[in-house]
């Protein structure tokens, strides 16, 4: 077998967890209209297919800012923007109509390609269009009359659930309709965001233009949380405001019940594929506050950390741990306050020459127990692991490997540990890996 091969199968059996977890979900779906202008927009509409083949349920939100800016200029006229919106005149609001329909048209022709030996062959795509966003009109704002430029007030999320229960694709395009039979031009992202939220989405991913979400260095952060990405926003880093619409829409997204959101460079070849279905992904994911309440321990919480873990120590589950001990390493715990209660803790020892962590000492209240605590501790502990450079973690544990195995921990051996890092043989814990 050629070592081709070997990568497709592998990645064929590494994407399979990703393929069932995925199954039945509703994901909603949104792009610039560069993307109809790029040579690219096959390759998408085969990729939004084959999701489709999975049992993926997909809305795609399809924008149009460029089509509608070359029109007005056919037209000799000047596309107006204030704070991020356009200043939809009727000559603008008769190019956005023009340009959205073509769009459509054309989205739905390539949904219909079906020529043997293509991507698309055997796909029999239906794509539901219709009347499903009601809009209002922005109004005035600060003295300027917006027209024809709305907001989203409400999405026909029933209509919308019949479709993907059919088994078509709903494709929604940045036109509302008001009350009074007028259409409004509306925000793509702002369209997206409420189909998701309305849609109890559980995924809202933006394929935006550029580099996506990077850190100085220049690699794309993988992860931020609500409070970073709000930061981010209020920040007005260069860089930020490309994408302001998107990372915007991704966090109204997630604070109004959508379980993850991504913001993915649509640049990318099979972006949305490498996102989804790989561990390490292509993009930057948004989630909900999972880490919240998360922090670093003081001198202070060392009781209460003592309180935590005393009772899994005497059943042998944890380490014990003396007072002067905690006081000492107290800068490698993280705690979980719960309504001025430390409810959890974790512990992280990095051993930088190896380039790998020790994970230890996840402890949380018997109250909290069942809500899936414990998983978040060692998620934020790995996240954490990654940013301080390392490339694995580890865990030592006596009655914790099914926990441990399902969020993909390997078993490994004592010499795989680093220099100075030894299994107690009263002990004898098993040794579990991760890599990144």
């Amino acid at each position: 077998m050629s070592e081709h091969s070997n990568d497709f199968v592998g990645f064929l059996r590494s994407s399979a967890p990703y393929i069932h977890a995925h199954r039945g979900r509703t994901f909603v779906i949104v792009f610039g209209g560069e993307a109809m202008a790029s040579r690219g927009i096959r390759t998408l509409v085969h990729d939004v297919a084959l999701l489709m083949s999975l049992g993926i349920r997909v809305v795609l939100v399809a924008g149009a800012r460029p089509q509608i800016d070359e029109r007005l200029a056919l037209r000799g006229l000047e596309p107006r923007f204030e704070g991020g919106l356009r200043v939809t005149d009727e000559a603008a609001m008769a190019c956005a109509k023009e340009a959205s329909g073509t769009n459509r048209v054309e989205l739905e022709a390539l949904f219909s390609t079906a020529l043997p030996n293509s991507p698309m062959a055997g796909a029999r795509v239906r794509v539901a269009t219709g009347n499903y966003l009601t809009a209002k009109p922005v109004g005035v704002i600060d003295g300027l009359d917006f027209k024809y430029t709305g907001r989203v007030r409400r999405v026909d999320h029933e209509a919308i659930r019949r479709h993907l229960e059919a088994g078509q694709l709903v494709l929604l395009t940045p036109i509302g309709y008001s009350a009074t039979g007028e259409a409004f031009n509306l925000s793509t992202p702002e369209v997206a965001s409420a189909a998701a939220v309305a849609l109890g989405a559980d995924k809202l991913i933006c394929l935006v233009e550029g580099k996506g979400l990077v850190d100085r260095g220049g690699a794309v952060r993988g992860e931020l949380s609500i409070a970073e990405a709000e930061r981010l926003l209020s920040s007005q880093k260069k860089g930020i405001a490309a994408i302001g619409r998107d990372l915007q829409a991704a966090v109204d997204a997630v604070r109004g019940g959508v379980r993850r959101a991504h913001i993915i460079p649509r640049r990318i070849e099979g972006g949305i594929l490498r996102e989804l279905f790989t561990r390490d992904g292509v993009g930057t994911l948004i989630s909900a506050e999972r880490f919240e309440g998360m922090r670093e321990a003081r001198l202070s919480d060392v009781p209460s950390i003592l309180e935590l873990i005393e009772p899994l120590a005497e059943s042998g589950q944890l380490v014990r741990r003396p007072k002067e001990m905690l006081e000492e390493h107290v800068d490698r715990f993280t705690v979980l306050e719960r309504d001025g209660m430390i409810v959890a803790c974790v512990a992280v020892y990095p051993y930088p020459q190896k380039k790998t962590a020790e994970i230890a000492c996840v402890a949380v209240h018997p109250n909290y127990r069942s809500s899936g605590r414990a998983g978040e501790l060692v998620e934020y502990a790995e996240r954490r692991a990654r940013e301080q450079g390392m490339t694995s973690v580890f865990v030592l544990t006596t009655q914790a490997e099914h926990f441990f195995r399902e969020r993909g921990y390997e078993p490994s051996s004592e010499k795989h540990l680093p220099s100075g890092k030894k299994v107690d043989p009263k002990r004898n814990s098993k040794v579990f890996v991760k890599r990144f």
